[in-house]
């Protein structure tokens, strides 16, 4: 028992531990990008994704996203650049003799390093947020216990189009409640996405 609660308070310090990087980061982009003046290049788009997860748990997902021309950090023709992004998911699983529709709200800062030039422009990218869960209980066998969950998500993507207005990647989603209750199994999704910016 010792051994599992070490492991769910280590998950907490590395949650808070990657909340704090981004939000430092955010800060230092929004001091770079004040000292810079203002930014022409905001800009917003809407990202759609479908993934899957364990249970047999199918999510789609839409995605409003603010880019707000935080960029820095240059380096050997790659750049950090944060944005910001508000979801709603749908969750469904046939699994068990009783089960619910979930919906998932929630936003997300997201830290991305990106190629600074070209027709397609590769990233990686990583972000932490929180989410809120019309239903904590997925199945009669499988629940997440709270309706106040933390997410942690990383990825790869490309940025592509004649004004860079095309993005694909793929990415990796935890979904858990950092132990505020038990049981907390959490759930991991595989997504694959793609968005449109204005």
């Amino acid at each position: 028992m010792n051994k599992k609660n070490d492991l769910i308070r280590l998950g907490a310090s590395a949650r808070r531990c990657l909340i704090t990087a981004m939000l430092l980061c955010g800060a230092a982009a929004a001091q770079a990008s004040e000292a810079a003046g203002p930014s022409l290049d905001q800009r917003y788009g809407v990202q759609l994704a479908a993934g899957v997860a364990q249970h047999k748990v199918k999510e789609a997902d839409v995605g409003f996203v603010w880019d707000p021309g935080l960029n820095f950090w240059e380096i050997g023709g790659w750049h950090f650049s944060v944005t910001g992004e508000a979801h709603l998911s749908y969750w469904h699983t046939n699994e068990g003799a009783f089960h619910n529709d979930v919906y998932a709200l929630g936003v997300q800062p997201m830290l991305r390093f990106i190629k600074d030039s070209g027709a397609i422009r590769p990233y990686i990218e990583a972000g932490a947020g929180i989410r809120a869960l019309s239903h904590p209980t997925i199945t009669d066998t499988y629940t997440l216990s709270t309706a106040f969950q933390f997410t942690e998500v990383v990825g790869v993507g490309a940025q592509f189009g004649t004004r860079q207005q095309y993005q694909a990647g793929c990415r990796f989603q935890h979904i858990s409640n950092a132990g505020i209750k038990e049981p907390n199994p959490g759930i991991n999704f595989t997504q694959l996405y793609v968005q449109y910016n204005f």
